[in-house]
């Protein structure tokens, strides 16, 4: 079976430009503009509301998708368990609408660091029951998606041990089919994570894997089986999920000074030092030629949808890129 195309996506600055004190939003849609224009396929958005604040991603998402026509547009990775799953499936399903279809909803688990259980603390969502509350979230928003009124969790059709933080009787978000997401089983969810339990979430229950690392595109195709092999023991096509991967890259034809930026950007940006985060998240710093060979890496590992976080001049980093097609 021949190989789906590889699909190149931008993950647009928003944490970058609150950072630098730039709150106004038109740079942003401006940017999202010209890197459909270049070819880019799909544009991204980061989600955080407290540990590392920015625009809220659906609503940004909603803008994005207003002045753009052809590009995919999606979260990297967006907390659902912060949110509640009916007012969340609204959101997404009216993003989809807007979108005609364009919507990825990429949903992670949160990693165990003091700025994002304190985000959960500020939201009243226990920390330690995210993993459930996501999934339980996750068939509770499909369902809503089918239109037509709905029991919880009475009509839960995957139920499990620990389930029911949600009680409803009857209720719809789409009174009309015009209101139900553009797509009839709503827009793709895609789960991140590279631990034993991420593989397994990813292969039984979810539209894409969207890992953020590590870095050795070796271990990415070593996961990438992995997800493959759950899936196909829980009775899924394997060939159904998307494998993506979530990468950051520092290029500069000068290798010492791509590295010095890589290093600052992960320490400013997530106030923790730039080795530990390196040893986790998928990192590169050089040449546009090393770029494109470690890039070509995760494509040969299996990986067809890359989002990229470019670090560095915006212009000059976004030409590199698609000079990688």
């Amino acid at each position: 079976m021949p190989q789906a195309p590889v699909k190149f996506g931008y993950l647009l600055p928003t944490r970058e430009r609150i950072m630098a004190g730039e709150h106004e939003t038109r740079s942003v849609l401006t940017l999202a503009r010209k890197a459909e224009a270049m070819g880019f396929d799909s544009l991204w958005i980061g989600d955080s509301v407290t540990a590392k604040p920015r625009h809220d991603a659906l609503s940004m998402l909603a803008a994005i998708a207003a002045v753009t026509e052809r590009a995919e547009i999606g979260t990297a990775v967006l907390l659902p368990m912060l949110r509640n799953p009916v007012l969340l499936a609204q959101q997404a399903a009216t993003v989809d609408r807007i979108s005609e279809g364009r919507l990825i909803l990429g949903l992670g688990t949160a990693r165990d660091v003091p700025t994002i259980r304190r985000e959960f603390e500020a939201a009243s969502v226990p920390f330690e029951k995210r993993i459930g509350r996501m999934l339980e979230g996750v068939r509770y928003m499909r369902a809503l998606w089918q239109g037509g009124p709905l029991n919880w969790p009475s009509d839960d059709p995957s139920p499990r041990e620990g389930d029911g933080r949600w009680q409803a009787e009857g209720i719809e978000i789409a009174p009309l089919p015009e209101i139900t997401p553009a797509r009839p089983s709503g827009p793709p969810l895609w789960s991140g994570g590279a631990a034993d339990g991420a593989l397994k979430r990813a292969g039984r229950y979810f539209d894409g894997w969207f890992p953020s690392g590590p870095s050795d595109p070796e271990v990415y195709g070593q996961n990438w089986a992995k997800v493959q092999a759950y899936a196909a023991e829980a009775g899924r096509d394997p060939a159904a999920i998307t494998p993506a991967m979530y990468l950051t890259l520092a290029i500069d034809e000068n290798p010492a000074r791509a590295e010095t930026a890589l290093n600052t950007y992960l320490e400013a940006y997530y106030n923790q030092p730039a080795a530990h985060l390196r040893a986790h998240q998928a990192t590169f710093a050089g040449t546009p030629e090393a770029a494109a060979d470690w890039v070509r890496g995760f494509v040969e590992a299996g990986a067809r949808h890359l989002c990229i976080r470019p670090v560095g001049d915006t212009a000059e980093q976004m030409g590199w890129i698609m000079g990688m097609r």
